[in-house]
């Protein structure tokens, strides 16, 4: 069964209302976190980085450290330590203190503790029809939200831009269309904070997909905030080693973006690949965990 979801966090309208300024930084320091990503091994300076978001440099390190959590300084060392990591992973000696300095423990806010519960393949085959889906919209981390949820769990997570919500929309109940859709913001709104707050709970899922595309989504949870696999490495872990082509397809119909990290799939040799909602949001997803996992 299903855990229930008890909202532990004592002061949910503040933690929505840091959510919507996060939200609303996101369309710019998307940006800046991309510039930087591509640019770390020059280590560039403060004014650089200013200067590429076109703010002035106190303005842009007061902006990057309330979305990032992290000052731009701190975040760059935090990507020079996740590449060492990489490279240790691969076997390449590094002296202990590289190590040491490596990525540790992630954040509790990003250590989320998921329950799951698949629908039955006949509810999957279906397309929704039987099942009463609410939908809402809220803010997070990485811009609007579109959060989809049935009396059991979180059926859909999506992401969209400002004035692109009708099309986020469409994209999920196109998943789903014989199901009934109701529109609720507030209860989207609670579920924004169950995923994003910083002391959320148990987070229950309700997986509703094909068997094969269920055990790839399990599957992706096996990877650490902070850290990444390729898709040869989750379709190992969901008992298909080989079907790269199928669980990268299986990647990409992940509907619960985010609490299923899909974004942590890559390449073989670690390229960021297609993402759903833009490869600029999965950079900066990757570049956050990094930054506060360090």
């Amino acid at each position: 069964m299903t855990q229930s979801l008890l909202l532990s966090d004592p002061r949910p309208a503040d933690t929505l209302a840091r959510l919507d300024e996060q939200a609303r930084d996101y369309a710019r320091m998307g940006e800046a976190l991309t510039w930087l990503a591509e640019r770390w091994r020059d280590r560039p300076s403060l004014d650089e980085a200013a200067a590429a978001a076109g703010l002035s440099p106190f303005h842009f390190q007061r902006l990057f450290t309330r979305w990032v959590g992290v000052s731009p300084k701190t975040f760059n060392a935090a990507l020079i330590h996740a590449e060492a990591r990489a490279l240790m992973d691969d076997g390449v000696g590094l002296l202990d203190v590289a190590y040491d300095v490596g990525l540790s423990g992630p954040s509790r806010l990003h250590d989320l503790f998921v329950a799951q519960e698949a629908v039955t393949p006949g509810e999957a085959k279906r397309r929704g029809e039987g099942l009463e889906i609410v939908w809402g919209v809220a803010p997070t981390p990485f811009g609007p939200g579109l959060f989809a949820f049935t009396d059991r769990g979180l059926a859909g997570l999506g992401f969209t831009d400002e004035g692109g919500e009708k099309a986020a929309f469409e994209d999920l109940h196109q998943r789903w269309p014989a199901a009934r859709w109701r529109r609720d913001d507030q209860a989207a709104g609670e579920w924004a904070v169950r995923a994003f707050g910083e002391q959320a709970g148990p987070v229950p899922l309700v997986l509703i997909g094909p068997p094969f595309q269920v055990q790839v989504w399990k599957a992706l949870l096996r990877i650490p905030s902070g850290r990444t696999a390729t898709y040869a490495q989750v379709a190992a872990w969901a008992g298909k080693p080989g079907a790269f082509r199928a669980t990268g397809a299986a990647i990409g119909a992940n509907p619960i973006s985010w609490l299923i990290p899909c974004h942590r799939a890559l390449a073989r040799d670690n390229r960021l690949t297609g993402y759903h909602w833009g490869l600029p949001r999965k950079a900066a997803m990757l570049a956050r965990e990094a930054a506060l996992a360090s």
